[in-house]
């Protein structure tokens, strides 16, 4: 009996071993209905079995970074695939990844990379405008995030919680590009407007979408959501002859310490390759590759294409760090 025993108990600790060696552990801020699809798509190609941790709608990757500090003395997780550019620089400022260079992401621009290996970058979103066109007409479409202060839109213009995901970093970069007595002077007469602040981004896209507000400031994947739907809606990007929209490339990076730390490399080489670039060009996301030459839908630009704002990831992470309290109060927490 004794024997027995401890015959199964090798057993069992071979098989988990086997088993640990054959998967991988994701944690994703990009929308399961968009990553979930792509992480089969590794696990088919591979046979490596992906475990993905999915954030919620309204934290995004606020809630999975915060997760990842909490475990950064027992890694639970190899890959973080952020659906935003700015939580890995944190992440990194805080040593909880580690550096490496994928030789598939070497014809990635290097302005989406981090040069010391931290993060890489693959296929963009964009903030901007969406608008009813049922209430609004082509000849009064705003052009510009600043048009949605004026008199014409009060209480007309949605906005997601500025505490969270894309819509915090896009007050991040604001500040950066304007400095921070214009940006919040900015924030401050989009509140005086009476600009309706709800739970996400899809929720944005929704109001628009029904008609309950004629404008809302969003991502280009919940605008194609809308469109590809049938909603009476548009898409403006924003300030495209002035300070240009943020520009928001997915970004993924290796757990240091992790539990499968070679799985994790194989995973990242997979998301920045050019396959997973184009296929989520072609997906109900419709995101911008960052290669220029990948082929895209007809109604799904390149990256070169749309002028971006001029600002730096880690700058706009530092920057977050230093305004979390006025976006607080702004937000009425």
């Amino acid at each position: 009996m004794k024997f027995i025993a401890i015959t199964c108990t090798i057993l069992f600790i071979l098989v988990k071993v086997c088993h640990a060696g054959n998967e991988v552990i994701v944690y994703t801020s990009e929308d399961k209905i968009f990553s979930e699809p792509v992480l089969q798509g590794f696990e088919k190609k591979t046979g490596i079995k992906v475990r993905a941790i999915y954030d919620t709608e309204e934290t995004k990757s606020t809630g999975m970074a915060n997760r990842l500090i909490a475990e950064k003395d027992n890694p639970q997780a190899d890959v973080f695939w952020s659906g935003d550019p700015v939580r890995p620089a944190l992440l990194e400022f805080k040593g909880i990844i580690t550096p490496y260079f994928s030789s598939v992401a070497a014809d990635i621009p290097r302005s989406y990379k981090d040069e010391g290996g931290h993060w890489t970058g693959f296929s963009a979103r964009a903030r901007i405008l969406l608008y009813n066109t049922n209430l609004v007409s082509m000849d009064e479409k705003p052009l510009s995030i600043f048009d949605l202060t004026k008199l014409v839109l009060r209480g007309q213009v949605a906005i997601a919680n500025p505490l969270f995901g894309t819509t915090s970093i896009h007050m991040a970069a604001l500040f950066i590009i304007l400095g921070d007595e214009k940006a919040k002077k900015f924030m401050n007469d989009l509140k005086a407007n009476g600009v309706k602040i709800v739970s996400s981004n899809s929720e944005v896209r929704r109001l628009v979408a029904r008609g309950e507000v004629r404008v809302g400031i969003t991502d280009t994947d919940d605008a194609n959501v809308a469109i590809k739907e049938g909603n009476p809606v548009k898409v403006v990007f924003s300030d495209q002859s002035g300070i240009g929209t943020l520009i928001m490339p997915n970004m993924v990076c290796l757990i240091k310490n992790s539990p499968n730390q070679e799985n994790g490399k194989k995973l990242i080489d997979y998301l920045v390759s050019r396959d997973v670039e184009k296929s989520l060009a072609f997906a109900m996301c419709a995101q911008m590759p960052l290669r220029y030459d990948v082929r895209t839908p007809a109604d799904v630009l390149t990256i070169d294409a749309v002028k971006g704002m001029n600002v730096n990831y880690h700058d706009v992470a530092k920057k977050l760090e230093e305004i979390g309290e006025f976006l607080k109060q702004w937000a009425g927490y």
